[in-house]
């Protein structure tokens, strides 16, 4: 049904941006709802999700801090 969802915090994806955590958000709505496109008299609740999804996850990478190596100890750039 969908693809894997990819970790996106750095070092193990160093630029992540606004289309990467959307389609994130995307598959996480599709895994969990059991739809690849909903019907349309879902779509408004389907979108929604996605969007609220895409804010709690750049919420999360924007407020997670790098522990050892580069840049150590430094909040992630939002």
């Amino acid at each position: 049904m969908c693809r894997s969802i990819k970790t996106l915090r750095p070092p193990v994806t160093p630029e992540v941006g606004d289309e990467d955590i959307h389609a994130a958000a995307l598959q996480y709505v599709r895994k969990v709802s059991g739809f690849r496109a909903p019907a349309a008299h879902n779509q408004a609740v389907f979108e929604h999700a996605v969007e609220a999804v895409a804010l709690a996850t750049k919420a999360l990478l924007d407020g997670l801090e790098i522990r050892g190596g580069p840049g150590a100890g430094r909040r992630l750039a939002g």
